[in-house]
């Protein structure tokens, strides 16, 4: 990130950060210990080198990395990771070819060390241990809702039904109440998944199975949309590259270190930092030891849900033939 946006990273942080009254305290600025976690996060150096880099202690870099982390969760995340205007979104996705999506939603492993404890629960498809991240992004990559802790055995779905995210779409109360009409259908404002997530009134999903032309065409219309998660899972970990190095925090720790990378995404897609195209090919071949694991797609589906998903295969084909 650029100066100005380091500097007023170490402003907003800056009155945490001073509470933590340690004997770190004399010896390390508040910017100091920002750039100690940053150049942590962002690489997949080992603490030994940070700690040389900076001159500093290799314990010190472990305390300074999650005093940091914990001051971006505490202060920063419920101001950055937010919906903010839904209308922008929705107008953003309508651009992009979906009516009435607030969202898109996905989840993503981050591998880890086998913990102590319950090790078999934190093994993946893949065989690796991870963590899952859950997040919801807008029309711009940037991240609404994060949801993290979860072991990586755990099915996406299953994630998704105990996070708060989920409670409160069935509730209603996530988005502002904005429906719009398909034909003789009412839609609510919707979130993209994959065949992994159920097909709610409130969240479509790709058809699967065999498919025709017209249900091709939704899923085309949908995958282009849901791109979006995806491509800001590939820029959360190029940037914040310790996220594809085995993370060997303790199991409390994992999850806040995760949502920092979360909140510094956000902060630095907002503040239009550049991302190098050296990153993502860096990224890409660290990824290579750590595969996704795919997660079965789920069946279960509710009747008005199945008439919304139709409604909108109708809509996306008469606008085909109407071009």
């Amino acid at each position: 990130m650029r100066k100005g946006t380091f500097l007023e990273l170490c402003e907003l942080l800056s009155p945490a950060l001073k509470r933590q009254n340690t004997r770190m305290r004399a010896a390390l600025t508040v910017e100091k210990r920002v750039a100690i976690a940053l150049w942590k996060l962002a690489t997949p150096d080992s603490y030994r080198s940070v700690a040389n880099h900076f001159g500093v202690g290799k314990s010190t870099v472990g305390v300074v990395v999650m005093q940091v982390a914990k001051a971006i969760v505490k202060v920063l995340l419920p101001k950055v990771v937010t919906l903010g205007n839904a209308q922008v979104i929705i107008d953003g996705f309508a651009a992009m070819g979906f009516p009435n999506c607030g969202g898109a939603i996905d989840g993503t492993h981050i591998p880890i060390l086998g913990p102590d404890h319950q090790a078999s629960q934190y093994i993946n498809r893949k065989g690796y241990f991870s963590m899952v991240l859950q997040a919801l992004v807008d029309h711009r990559g940037r991240f609404t809702n994060i949801y993290v802790g979860w072991p990586g055995k755990v099915h996406d779905a299953r994630v998704f039904r105990n996070s708060g995210l989920f409670r409160r779409l069935q509730e209603g109360i996530y988005f502002p109440d904005h429906k719009i009409t398909l034909g003789d259908v009412e839609m609510p404002t919707v979130i993209l998944g994959d065949p992994a997530y159920p097909l709610m009134p409130w969240l479509m999903k790709p058809y699967t199975g065999a498919l025709d032309t017209e249900k091709e065409l939704f899923n085309y219309r949908l995958s282009k949309c849901r791109m979006v998660v995806e491509c800001a899972f590939g820029r959360l970990k190029g940037r914040w590259r310790s996220l594809l190095t085995r993370c060997d925090l303790s199991e409390t720790n994992i999850p806040i270190v995760i949502a920092a990378c979360g909140v510094l995404h956000n902060l630095c897609e907002s503040k239009g930092e550049t991302f190098m195209a050296g990153w993502e090919l860096e990224a890409n071949s660290l990824a290579a030891d750590y595969v996704q694991p795919d997660s079965r797609a789920i069946r279960r589906s509710q009747r008005d849900a199945l008439c919304i998903r139709e409604a909108l295969k109708a809509r996306f084909l008469s606008e085909q033939g109407n071009q």
